[in-house]
């Protein structure tokens, strides 16, 4: 069997992909990677809140799928938005990576002034350990944000140190603890769609890590639940079970937080009704600071 297995064409997400073809090559399947465009990949001017949420990045590659362009598709899996259009299915989570934020900064750490991030998350976690650092916004690919960083637009950028390592880069700085920057969902993780046909999905199979996959569905089951996406700040990180999860100010000042040990997914959908009842004052907070309706 031959597979057409689409990607975006920044450089990490074919790193990412050419893992996933050379797994499935030393089970002896035959892959053609196929580049798609994506709206996240040319409206980089603009927030990623303002043209819709990480979906972006998966909405093409999704529609490819059902179109029958493609057989499957690999993803960051913290791009992957909650809902799932019919004719998909995510049909192998690989084990997972580093899920720490990096702090990547050419000069000494305490001369550190303006950071570099897109994320609300990241930018209310930085500013909740540091109020005086001005956030700004930063979009592009990995090798665009560190031109920008190495121009000195910013003194630090903010970077997922797995696609630091998936892309074979050193740069000088540190991974942020994930007890105080906690991670976005899923994140150091890829995931593998697919067009919902059996035959395809068996294919995937054996590249499926189950203790991952349960975190990250323990993840999204809270992140389902707290709602927001990406317009309100959340980290949420479970690892063999330990879940921990908050949902803070826009600029760091507040914030909510559950920290348990999570067995099922019914368990994991109750914490994330609970936090969304203790944040509900920020989560409202956000949507009205970047005008968007609940």
């Amino acid at each position: 069997m031959s597979l057409r297995i689409g990607t975006r064409g920044s450089a990490l997400a074919l790193a990412q992909t050419k893992k996933v073809a050379g797994l499935l090559a030393d089970r002896g399947i035959e892959t053609e990677i196929i580049t798609i465009t994506t709206e996240g990949d040319t409206a980089t001017g603009v927030p990623l809140h303002a043209i819709g949420g990480q979906g972006v990045f998966v909405r093409a590659l999704d529609e490819a799928i059902i179109r029958g362009e493609i057989d499957a598709a690999v993803h960051s899996m913290k791009d992957i938005p909650a809902a799932r259009p019919a004719g998909t299915v995510c049909c192998a989570v690989l084990e997972r990576d580093s899920p720490a934020d990096f702090l990547a900064h050419e000069g000494p750490l305490d001369a550190v002034r303006i950071v570099g991030s897109s994320s609300t998350r990241r930018r209310a976690q930085l500013l909740r350990e540091e109020p005086a650092l001005e956030v700004k916004q930063l979009r592009g690919n990995v090798d665009t944000r560190i031109r920008k960083l190495r121009e000195g637009q910013y003194d630090a950028i903010v970077l997922a140190e797995a696609g630091l390592q998936r892309l074979n880069l050193t740069l000088p700085g540190e991974p942020l603890p994930t007890d105080r920057f906690v991670p976005s969902p899923n994140q150091g993780t890829i995931a593998v769609v697919c067009r919902d046909d059996p035959a395809v999905a068996e294919v995937f199979a054996p590249l499926d890590h189950a203790p991952t996959r349960l975190d990250v569905e323990i993840e999204r089951a809270v992140m389902e639940e707290v709602g927001g996406g990406c317009f309100t700040p959340q980290g949420i990180y479970c690892r063999n079970g330990n879940l921990t999860a908050e949902v803070l100010a826009l600029d760091g000042s507040r914030w909510e937080r559950i920290e348990r040990h999570i067995t099922t997914i019914d368990e994991a959908r109750e914490c994330g009704r609970e936090l969304r009842r203790q944040a509900a004052d920020l989560i409202r907070e956000a949507y009205a600071a970047l005008g968007i309706k609940p």
